[in-house]
Parts: C-alpha cells; sequence; structure tokens
C-alpha cells in the first residue's frame, strides 16, 4: 500500500510509503489522500492528523516520478481545461483546507510535490535529515499548486525566490526562518512529532478548528481590520461551546479539562 494510515488514540498518521523511489509521489496518493482526509474529517475521534515519509525510502518524498515519461505531460489545451476543476481536490489542497491539524514530519529529502505539500500542513517537525527541494525550474516547469505563494506565506518573497530558483533549504537553515517550527536529531523525530501532535489532540476540537482557520484565512484578508472583525465572530462562537465552559471551569479548580468537541 503506498499510503500507510494508523491511528494513535486521537492522531491519524499519514506515511508515504514507496520505499524504492524514495517515496515518489504518485496517482495512487492522488486517490487515496482524498479519501483518507474526507474519513478523518467525519470521524470526531480524530483531532489532528501527521503526515511523514517511510523510513524505508530514506527520504519524506522524492517529488514526481521523472523515469514515467507522462510525468509532467498534457495531451491538449483541451484536456488541461476540462481537468481544472479536478485540482479543487488535489491532495495539497484538501490538506491546507483540512479542518484540524495537519503536522509535517520531515524525516529527509522533500522535494518538487513533495516539497509543497509540506507548506500545506500547519506546522512542521524536522529531523535533522531533512531538506527542501524545488527543482522544477531546471527543469523547464514551476511549482505548481500554489508551491511559490505558500512558500512566501511561510518564509517571506526573497528565500520562497531563492528555492524556487533552485537553492535548497537544509534542516538547520528551515528552522532558522521558521519554516520548521522543531528541529529533532533524526531518531527523535516521530517522537517529537507525536508530543506536538498530542499536544494539539488535547485542545478542545472546536477551538483548534478555527484557530487555523483564523490564521489561514487571515493571510488572504487584505487588512488587519477585517481580519480582526472576522476572528470576532469565531470568539463569539466559540463562547457558546460546552468545551469553553469545560475549560475555564477546570481552570478555576485546578485539574485537567474533559474536552468533547461541543
Amino acid at each position: 500500500m503506498p499510503l500507510i494510515t494508523e491511528r494513535r488514540g486521537n492522531v491519524g498518521i499519514m506515511t508515504l510509503s514507496r520505499p524504492e523511489a524514495r517515496n515518489a509521489w504518485g496517482e495512487d496518493y492522488n486517490q487515496e489522500m482524498p479519501r483518507v482526509l474526507a474519513e478523518w474529517e467525519e470521524d470526531d475521534s480524530i483531532h489532528c492528523v501527521v503526515l511523514t515519509g517511510d523510513e524505508r525510502g530514506t527520504a519524506f518524498s522524492a517529488g514526481a516520478d521523472l523515469k514515467d515519461p507522462n510525468t509532467h505531460s498534457t495531451a491538449s489545451a483541451a484536456d488541461f481545461i476540462k481537468a481544472l476543476p479536478k485540482w479543487k481536490n488535489f491532495p495539497i489542497n484538501l490538506v491546507h483546507d483540512f479542518p484540524k491539524p495537519v503536522i509535517a514530519a520531515v524525516n529527509g529529502y522533500a522535494i518538487g510535490i513533495g516539497c509543497i505539500i509540506t507548506y500545506a500542513c500547519d506546522v512542521i517537525v524536522a529531523s535533522d535529515r531533512a531538506e527542501w527541494r524545488l527543482p522544477q525550474a531546471a527543469l523547464g516547469i514551476l511549482p505548481a499548486y500554489g508551491g511559490t505563494p505558500r512558500l512566501v506565506q511561510w518564509v517571506g518573497k526573497g528565500l520562497a525566490m531563492k528555492t524556487a530558483l533552485g537553492f535548497p533549504i537544509q534542516a538547520d537553515e528551515a528552522y532558522r526562518i521558521g519554516l520548521a517550527q522543531w528541529l529533532v536529531p533524526h531518531e527523535k523525530l516521530m517522537e517529537q512529532a507525536m508530543a506536538v501532535a498530542e499536544h494539539l489532540a488535547g485542545l478542545p476540537p472546536l477551538a483548534a478548528r478555527l484557530v487555523k482557520e483564523s490564521v489561514n484565512r487571515g493571510l488572504d484578508i487584505s487588512n488587519i481590520r477585517d481580519a480582526s472583525l472576522a476572528d470576532v465572530y469565531r470568539f463569539f462562537a466559540l463562547e457558546l461551546t460546552e468545551d469553553k465552559s469545560e475549560g475555564h471551569q477546570a481552570w478555576r479548580e485546578r485539574r485537567a479539562p474533559v474536552f468533547h468537541g461541543r
């Protein structure tokens, strides 16, 4: 199975698994990831998701399979235009729009599309072996699926331009510039990723959803007043939840809260 899934408590784990090709991207990921994400979106027992690469592949993902002559090719303009509506269901868009937090646990090379999908995640835990590369310009194309605009939102124009023109980002630089929020020795990667996941899974689920929505939607709002106003509505909605009452009461009673996503 090229996409391995498992559950640990309230955490769903997706592992890109094509170890013989360094977890290279394939059409099977495009089919399977939307199905899994749709299932986990409806499953209230899943509070957050970890995305990583199969350790046997010694990479997070080597990106598109360039050995396939059909990779990065379009038969005609008509075929391209007809396929455009399907792009909204491409895994990168679905990960970005997934209402629950998604953690990228980057365990090695993240190249091309394997690089871009980490930008669609919400936080990144990096192994000291991690490296991000966008080689598309050297192949006569560019990073698709919003690769460069997504990276601009993470690190700003200059560093995004540098990366999009083919210069790699090593793990230590990724941590320094804020692309990765945690940097750990390789053997500690999943331990750290699960610690982050367990923290997120322990938050009130509705609050975690709306924090993610606030950050992502706020990036698309051109002025701070409108972004702030949108957050007033989110804040008011959360004030009406049972979990808000439980969180406040547990704080007053100096006990651990018990949240139910209501």
